[in-house]
């Protein structure tokens, strides 16, 4: 029966929650219901996801609108038909001048359903039907439309709850359209009558029309969509070279040619956890994941460009040997499983810092290589204050009202009249809704499938296609993220190289993923040791130069436990204190008690090693 449904997913129009229209469907026995938001697919696979909890079947398509003026609806019939959509939808917002057409384009497994006021000068096609509201029932009697029974559908907007939704809406909508309230176009906003409502109410209204209500029930039934939540695995791109077999032989082909460069001499210990990984990473197909990052980082190195290879993937040795990271885990004692092991549901991590000036090319790059890949949206949400400050423009308050309402909103509201106490309340109701669609600082999807299977995109600035959805809803579905992220530091050490080289030409070149070599320089740790790291990424700080004295550390595993040691906690309770004494007065261990040297001592040491490692 409701075929236009919104959430706030409607982005500055909607304003509940997609569980809470789930919540109130399940509570008024509806068994069927389509989100259709606003030129958006946020919320659809969280709605697919959720909606079987409430005994609920979903639909799902978008309602195309321009400016708040609704165009037409087009709903999915199956997954192909929802990709269809997403794919169309990518096509008209591709451009800051998007603009919906009148008439929508042939899709295929898609039904399209117009407004009534807007379907009365052009033939309706095999799927396209048109929709008509209560308001319209009289009309619909003396309207040609309704020589064609067959094709019409009962087309009742739910956006709101009440009306206190329905305020809430038009202050979005006038926060949209930057404009005061007393301003704002009637057709920039919805009516006060598209409440959820019952259906046996809505079937009251069209008692009259019974075939309405059938031809309506008809089209929902039509309509099927499923994504396997339940039984999750990587979505990302299956193979990379087309053929699994192939991957896992240029994955070994890659370890063994990486191995005289990390280990000249390997040990059994070196080759057992070769083989182990190997092993399950082959049988956790994980196989391509290795071989994508391999490959960007492959690219860097041809471009001479710095890279660091970061998070839990730092205690994988074959990342070690395929140089994604300089992180030895044999050396530093580091455990594969907290990477990857047959029980971890939570995905792979590598993160891939950059410099500034280098990332937007590898981005470049992994477009270019990889066919279905888009940047990861964020859910910029309206925060109380800002809220505030946009409410109180649409009231048009003056500034230094908006700036008293501010300051005082939490400690002097009963001194506030009755419009700064409006701005108030409904500052606090908007704080955490959806705003705008932002970029994820460094989040990309390689999908095996196309993106659009899963969400429409939009252009980012730079020109990069983004989804719709965000970094939790990506894995949800079984999309793992690659980040590629950017640090200045590494500029600034290209820059430092170049200068050696030019000041000292007969120097070798500078390796700086030899890091061994780094860690056995006699200067280097005599600069630590004495706190003269100034320029130096982390650890140039007056509070942590002083505690490298302190410690007088030489080495790395004293440098990773001095990062772990100076957090405000450890530092407040005393705890740091202590370390230091025993660091450098080892007597003092056979004095504490057991659990105080195990617990203090060798837990800061390990644990904060292994965070700052991974």
């Amino acid at each position: 029966m409701f075929i236009n449904n919104h959430s706030y997913f409607s982005l500055r129009y909607g304003t509940v929650a997609p569980e809470s229209i789930l919540r109130m469907a399940q509570k008024r026995g509806i068994k069927t219901l389509a989100l259709t938001d606003i030129n958006n697919t946020s919320a659809s696979l969280d709605f697919v996801r959720m909606a079987p909890k409430y005994n609920i079947k979903p639909v799902l398509g978008v309602d195309f609108r321009n400016n708040g003026i609704q165009q037409f609806i087009i709903l999915a019939q199956n997954n192909n038909g929802f990709q269809q959509i997403n794919t169309y939808l990518s096509n008209l917002t591709s451009t800051q001048m998007s603009h919906i057409p009148e008439q929508a384009k042939t899709l295929e497994d898609t039904v399209v359903i117009y407004p009534y006021t807007k379907c009365q000068h052009f033939k309706l096609k095999n799927n396209e039907f048109l929709g008509v509201n209560t308001e319209h029932i009289n009309q619909l009697e003396y309207s040609k439309a309704s020589l064609n029974i067959n094709k019409i559908v009962i087309l009742h907007p739910c956006s709101f709850r009440n009306k206190k939704d329905f305020n809430t809406h038009r202050l979005l909508r006038a926060i949209d359209q930057n404009t005061l309230l007393s301003k704002l176009s009637v057709n920039a906003q919805g009516q006060a009558t598209d409440l959820y409502t019952d259906e046996k109410l809505i079937q009251r209204k069209f008692t009259a029309w019974p075939k309405l209500i059938e031809n309506t029930y008809l089209l929902l039934n039509q309509c099927k969509i499923s994504f396997d939540f339940e039984n999750i695995h990587s979505k990302n791109q299956e193979t990379f070279l087309n053929d699994k077999k192939k991957d896992f032989e240029l994955l070994k082909k890659l370890c063994e040619q990486g191995l005289p460069y990390r280990y000249p001499n390997p040990n059994k210990i070196i080759l057992n956890r070769i083989k182990k990984e190997l092993n399950i990473i082959h049988q956790k197909n994980f196989i391509s994941y290795f071989l994508i990052n391999w490959e960007i980082t492959n690219y860097a190195r041809s471009k001479g460009y710095f890279y660091i290879g970061r998070g839990s993937g730092a205690n994988s040795i074959i990342a070690y040997l395929l140089k994604i990271t300089d992180v030895d885990p044999i050396e530093l004692d580091l455990y594969f499983e907290r990477f990857i092991n047959f029980y971890r549901k939570t995905p792979p991590d590598f993160d891939l810092d950059f410099s500034w000036r280098d990332r937007n090319d590898i981005i470049n790059y992994v477009f270019k290589r990889f066919p279905n890949t888009a940047l990861i949206a964020v859910y910029n949400t309206f925060q109380y204050r800002a809220s505030i400050r946009e409410l109180g423009k649409v009231f048009g308050l003056p500034k230094y009202e908006i700036d008293l309402i501010s300051k005082g909103a939490s400690t002097q509201k009963k001194s506030f009249d009755k419009l700064s106490k409006l701005v108030i309340n409904y500052a606090k109701r908007l704080e955490g809704f959806p705003n705008y669609l932002g970029i994820h600082a460094g989040g990309i999807v390689i999908s095996e499938r196309p993106i659009n299977y899963y969400t429409a995109t939009f252009m980012s600035q730079k020109g990069y296609a983004t989804t719709h959805f965000d970094m939790m809803t990506a894995e949800d579905i079984g999309l793992y993220k690659f980040d590629i992220l950017s640090q200045r530091g590494l500029g600034k050490i290209k820059d430092a190289i170049s200068i050696i080289a030019k000041n000292h030409p007969n120097v070798s070149r500078i390796d700086i993923h030899d890091v061994k070599r780094f860690k056995s320089d006699k200067k280097i740790k005599k600069l630590l040791q004495i706190g003269k790291v100034i320029g130096c990424f982390y650890v140039e700080s007056p509070a942590m130069r002083m505690l490298l004295k302190k410690l007088q550390v030489n080495n790395y595993l004293g440098l990773v436990a001095a990062s772990s040691i100076i957090r405000p906690g450890v530092a407040r309770s005393g705890m740091m204190q202590e370390y230091i004494l025993r660091s450098r007065f080892p007597e003092r261990m056979k004095k504490a008690p057991p659990h105080y040297a195990r617990n203090y001592a060798r837990n800061f040491w390990y644990h904060g090693l292994s965070r700052r490692c991974n």
